[in-house]
């Protein structure tokens, strides 16, 4: 369902972009028709193969499909919101018409140059964001503890053994006495390398390495879950462990998919019952329920899934349905960080937000690193 609403929308977007494109007057007098039309007929085609075959599909073919597929994707966004600006702007053309053509002009130029912007974020190396986070119930042995955490890797088909290998280097310099991924560590969906599980048990840490499941985890399926098994990463499947005395660590399983699967209610108190007392640090893929975590006891809660609405404006939209968007806050005491994912969902683009790795805690402080 969620592809064909997604085809369909992008389709719309094609039309109504080729369309105004023949209206700007550089293309118009230099380009003949049947050429754009040609043009659009590819691009849309391009798109089309690309979300269907090399979304599902495996091999260089389907990688290199869905690649070009997700970056026209995502420049198809950004053309067209910069020119139905301009067509807002000039009431599609009644109002200020001497000069609409011309702003029509510059809304089509303006949208190449934020997807050239866009794909050149997108492809950089995530940067280290830190945090400081103090816990008052930390222990004092516990103190400068540094805890890396990282989210929305998306490992498959578009982000390979390069990438996730120069992250566990980025990991490794950090220090890291515990490591964590926040969901969405697989993107669900074709087969994944035997390299990419190799990388990822490379990753360690003194207090382990572990994980909560994501969105995408519920994609792939038991598949997905027992690759965890394969590398190594431990899994916290709406439960706790005390990784040292009076030292909590709790997840929850993805709350997006427990409410698509229909169930409703509050899935951080079972995470958090019988636990004994100390510092507890939550970890949840989706950044809801942060005040009956706060109520449960939770000390910090450290999430992703927003992806920090990973090419704006869509950040707008996103934050209507997360307003806990990116970034650090407090919720009834509690502090909160939303990592903006270590890798990208769709097309390899960020717009305005920049991704990072790192967090930190303090009261003993505690480091947090986290890959957005």
């Amino acid at each position: 369902m969620f592809g064909t609403i997604l085809i369909s929308i992008c389709t719309l977007m094609h039309i109504y972009v080729f369309w105004r494109v023949t209206s700007v007057p550089l293309v118009s007098r230099h380009v003949p028709l049947n050429f754009l039309i040609a043009t659009g007929a590819l691009l849309w085609a391009i798109f089309f193969i690309g979300r269907v075959y090399g979304h599902r599909g495996t091999g260089a073919l389907a990688t290199i499909s869905e690649f070009l597929g997700m970056i026209w994707m995502g420049t198809l966004l950004l053309l067209f919101i910069s020119l139905l600006a301009a067509d807002i702007i000039t009431l599609f053309g009644f109002l200020l018409p001497s000069i609409a053509p011309l702003i029509r002009t510059w809304a089509l130029v303006a949208g190449v140059v934020l997807s050239i912007i866009a794909l050149a974020q997108g492809l950089r190396s995530p940067v280290v964001q830190s945090y400081e986070v103090r816990l008052s119930d930390l222990p004092r042995a516990m103190d400068k503890t540094v805890l890396v955490a990282m989210s929305d890797l998306h490992l498959g088909s578009l982000i390979g053994k390069r990438w996730l290998a120069a992250r566990a280097a980025q990991v490794r310099e950090l220090r890291p006495d515990l490591v964590v991924f926040l969901g969405d560590l697989f993107e669900g969906h074709g087969q994944l390398q035997d390299e990419l599980l190799s990388v990822l048990r490379g990753i360690s840490a003194p207090l382990g390495v572990w994980a909560v499941t994501g969105n995408h985890e519920f994609h792939g399926g038991s598949r997905s879950m027992r690759l965890f098994d394969e590398t190594g990463i431990q899994l916290l499947r709406n439960r706790w462990v005390e990784l040292r005395p009076e030292f909590i660590l709790a997840g929850v399983d993805d709350l997006t998919a427990q409410y698509r699967a229909g169930r409703g209610g509050d899935f951080m108190l079972p995470a958090l019952s019988g636990r004994p007392p100390g510092a507890t640090i939550l970890l949840s893929h989706t950044p809801w329920q942060a005040d009956k975590a706060a109520r449960a006891g939770a000390g910090l809660m450290l999430c992703g899934h927003t992806h920090g609405g990973q090419i704006w404006p869509f950040s707008y939209l996103v934050r209507r349905t997360y307003p806990l968007l990116a970034g650090r806050y407090e919720v009834d005491g509690m502090p909160v960080i939303v990592t903006r994912g270590t890798g990208t969902w769709g097309p390899r683009m960020r717009l305005w937000y920049f991704t990072k790795l790192s967090y930190q805690s303090r009261e003993r402080l505690m480091s947090i690193p986290d890959s957005q």
